[in-house]
């Protein structure tokens, strides 16, 4: 494996249908640009369609060959999320790639369309019912991948409250974004291991993980006061987007990369670097906790999985 894989690294794509949620900007926009220029057909699946239109453009004007598409998917509104998978199935008949990058991070109280708590109904229940109704488009084309962009949040103050989901007793932004990261991982671990138990899964799709380490994207905005002074001591320990975006590019093209890992920056802490291997926090491997979440997630969305 490379020491110092960067976007460079990243084999021809031609061929290849990409779809990444939250491709307007950010790690998403980062994403979407390296694969469309490694010859992949992107689509862009964003809730702001004008944004993802100017992002489009960008990236068609770095890549004019490429192709490029926009897709309206709210991550808050589960009837978008079944919107933009029927419009899905009509328009391509398979995906190689799916990145689920989309992601809030530090809101005020606010909920979704739905009634869940913003951070935990876009980061995790959005993502969820998303690839179960797309899945299938995925299943047993070569090579393909579902990846789930994490977060080192994962580990902070972070533990999956199933006794208060939606944070109706009292609101901690910082624990529910922790929550949220933490179920991405319990979720990526568990598709990982129902994929592999299917017929034929050594040829078909499989789940790999990755996070940015701390990259300085539109995401911060929401930081709470009490951390917003760290911005401008931001570049000593983040990096930037197209940095951020290198370990998710490399669990989605790296052809050594394997079902059920987890990719990071290898720098100090994990907060910047180039993408290698990681490992994430004890919690996020118990099976128990993969498996309940699990179930209360078909039972939030009232979707099953296909797998």
């Amino acid at each position: 494996m490379a020491n110092n894989w960067t976007e460079r690294d990243v084999p021809t794509q031609q061929g290849r249908v990409a779809v990444v949620t939250g491709s307007n900007t950010g790690l998403g926009f980062e994403t979407a640009r390296v694969l469309a220029q490694a010859g992949a057909e992107v689509v862009l699946a964003v809730r702001d369609t004008d944004k993802g239109e100017a992002a489009r453009q960008r990236i068609t004007a770095a890549a004019p060959e490429s192709a490029v598409r926009v897709l309206r998917l709210d991550l808050g509104s589960l009837e978008s999320i079944a919107a933009a998978a029927t419009e899905l199935h009509e328009s391509t008949p398979r995906v190689d790639l799916l990145i689920n990058n989309a992601g809030v991070m530090y809101p005020p109280k606010q909920s979704t369309a739905d009634g869940f708590e913003l951070q935990f109904g876009t980061n995790h229940l959005g993502h969820f019912a998303w690839t179960a109704q797309v899945l299938d488009l995925l299943l047993d084309v070569p090579n393909s991948r579902v990846v789930t962009v994490a977060s080192i949040a994962h580990r902070i103050r972070a533990a999956i409250h199933f006794d208060d989901l939606q944070w109706e007793r009292s609101y901690e932004r910082v624990a529910a974004y922790g929550q949220s990261k933490l179920a991405n991982l319990l979720f990526h671990y568990e598709l990982q291991r129902r994929l592999q138990a299917r017929p034929r899964a050594d040829h078909g799709t499989v789940a790999i993980a990755a996070h940015p380490g701390i990259a300085d994207t539109e995401l911060v905005r929401n930081l709470p006061r009490a951390l917003q002074g760290l911005q401008a001591a931001a570049p000593l320990f983040s990096h930037d987007a197209a940095h951020g975006a290198l370990p998710q590019l490399r669990a989605a093209t790296d052809p050594g990369a394997l079902g059920g890992q987890y990719y990071g920056p290898d720098g100090l802490g994990e907060r910047r670097g180039a993408p290698r291997v990681v490992t994430s926090s004890q919690q996020s491997y118990d099976l128990d906790l993969q498996h309940r979440l699990w179930a209360v997630s078909e039972q939030l969305t009232g979707i099953a999985f296909p797998v």
